[in-house]
């Protein structure tokens, strides 16, 4: 088997920055689709930089060409409309799509502790988390209906260099 080729859609936020550089240290043959506007979290050296506006599908396209990837990241999708754009443009060139959730999508306040993958999703005090939640479930009925092959990652505190966590509050 060769190397793995990832196509990270962002790749320079707080998370994806780091999946960056630990990506291309793993040896991954890694793209990064973004409007190239960073200057805080540059791409690691070695990343393959694709310049497109992920809200626009064409310009994804063309930037994207050909390409087939063995799997396909999303870290900017918020809204189950761009999840949907992911899927009729990654369909038949992905073995595998990433959809990068929040753990705010899990229930708040939460009926038992700890908060498990079992835990039920319902968050009725942010829109931000009820729109992840739309979109993990768009990605479970593609999978159970199409089989597409879909990956939900829920991260909680997100930090890096240049953000740290929150402290203070009862999850600190």
């Amino acid at each position: 088997m060769g190397k793995l080729k990832v196509l990270f859609i962002g790749g320079s936020g707080v998370i994806s920055s780091a999946c960056a550089r630990v990506a291309v240290e793993s040896d991954i043959d890694l793209y990064a689709l973004n409007r190239g506007h960073s200057t805080t979290r540059p791409l690691p050296a070695g990343a393959h930089e694709m310049r497109a506006d992920v809200r626009n599908p064409a310009s994804v396209r063309d930037a994207i060409e050909d390409l087939e990837f063995d799997s396909v990241v999303d870290f900017v999708a918020f809204a189950p409309e761009h999840v949907r754009t992911d899927i009729e443009i990654f369909r038949d060139r992905t073995k595998q799509y990433v959809f990068i959730s929040t753990a705010s999508a899990y229930q708040t306040p939460p009926e038992r502790l700890p908060v498990t993958e079992s835990t039920p999703l319902k968050n009725p005090f942010w829109q931000y988390s009820r729109d992840k939640i739309a979109c993990e479930d768009l990605l479970v009925h593609e999978y159970r209906e199409n089989d597409f092959p879909a990956t939900i990652v829920r991260p909680s505190h997100t930090y890096d260099a240049t953000k740290t966590v929150l402290s203070g509050g009862w999850t600190s």
